[in-house]
């Protein structure tokens, strides 16, 4: 790997206080937007994929930078509800797109009801996070513009991806595409807590886009890592390397296209493999070219650089607490890689 510029990475201002159990409220009100007024069938399913657990980054970083930058836990909970409750709607329509059975080590809901169910309950959960906004107590005029938010972010969601199923067909392997295809899948999901906690603290438009872009930067890192994650650690599914058998054009497929154009043919055939008659030779052959060859180190590299725009962001530097939140968020999402390269940044390499 190149070697890159110290950067001092322990903010200067203390980290905002939070609440002991700051999520508990939020699984509270998802569950019971989630029953409606009396519980049935579709309910239940959105209620038992709710359940089956998930780390909440989404919920966890409306909460804490609604409270870094002012805004009221009251407003905090039910925004970073809808937020959640918009994320695992993806996640559900997600499984069923790229087929997955596994997902947080238990089966996924279509493969729990069927994808025609798994569908309703996608949609289900598509409408409740602007239910969510009626716990709100800020002015309609702030209420207004997170309902648009959240329009627009899920918009993008959809769009990026849509785009990401067609990078294969349509030979699109360029980092530009894949950018932007994570831009809308992945990124806006960091980028959307955050945009939503600064127009509650107060802040103008303006000022939430530029402090939500730079958490988006933490988003596309997060699927970066998380690429890299499906075929050199573990991710709970049911077995190693579920992007190459699903054909996904992941972070290492666009690097190691670039590195070696000659391979194209022989990736291209591996990865329009049938899911189900992918081997795990295959997939090993994969592995160990991508190791091989240097696409792990270049992707690697590349997570790195977007993490030092992180750490040394104009934009966090004006807003000292809601700093402290971007770099916690950032340590854990690179937690993931760091058994892979060790020089990664990390807050204790610069004490």
């Amino acid at each position: 790997m190149s070697q890159q510029p110290h950067i001092r990475l322990v903010p200067d201002a203390p980290p905002a206080s939070k609440p002991a159990a700051p999520t508990d409220r939020v699984e509270r009100l998802m569950i019971r937007l989630a029953a409606g007024d009396k519980l049935e069938r579709c309910g239940a399913m959105v209620v038992e994929h709710l359940t089956t657990g998930g780390k909440r980054i989404r919920a966890k970083l409306a909460i804490a930078s609604a409270l870094s930058m002012g805004a009221s836990y009251d407003d905090a909970v039910p925004w970073a509800a809808a937020c959640e409750l918009l994320h695992n709607a993806s996640l559900i329509h997600d499984d069923l797109q790229d087929g997955d059975r596994m997902r947080r080590d238990a089966p996924t809901l279509w493969v729990r009801h069927g994808m025609a169910q798994a569908i309703n309950a996608g949609d289900l959960l598509l409408m409740l996070p602007t239910l969510a906004l009626d716990e709100l107590t800020c002015d309609h005029g702030v209420r207004w513009l997170l309902s648009r938010a959240l329009s627009h972010y899920a918009a993008d969601t959809v769009r990026g991806q849509s785009l990401e199923m067609t990078l294969l067909d349509s030979r699109r392997f360029g980092w530009d595409d894949y950018v932007r295809a994570v831009h809308g899948k992945t990124a806006g999901f960091f980028a959307l807590p955050i945009y939503g906690s600064a127009l509650l603290a107060g802040r103008s438009e303006a000022q939430a886009t530029a402090v939500a872009d730079a958490f988006a930067t933490i988003g596309t890192i997060f699927q970066i890592q998380d690429d890299v994650i499906d075929l050199y650690g573990q991710k709970g599914r049911e077995a190693v390397g579920a992007d190459v058998r699903e054909g996904k054009v992941s972070a290492l497929v666009v690097e190691h296209m670039r590195l070696y154009p000659e391979e194209a043919t022989w990736l291209m055939e591996v990865l329009a493999t049938p899911r189900d008659e992918t081997t795990d030779e295959q997939v090993d052959e994969v592995i160990r070219r991508f190791r091989d060859g240097g696409a792990l180190e270049e992707v690697l590299d590349r997570i790195y650089d977007l993490a030092s725009r992180v750490y040394t962001s104009p934009v966090l530097d004006a807003e000292p607490a809601l700093r402290v939140v971007a770099i916690e968020t950032l340590e854990k999402v690179l937690a993931g890689v760091r058994r892979l390269e060790p020089s990664l940044p990390t807050d204790t390499a610069a004490k």
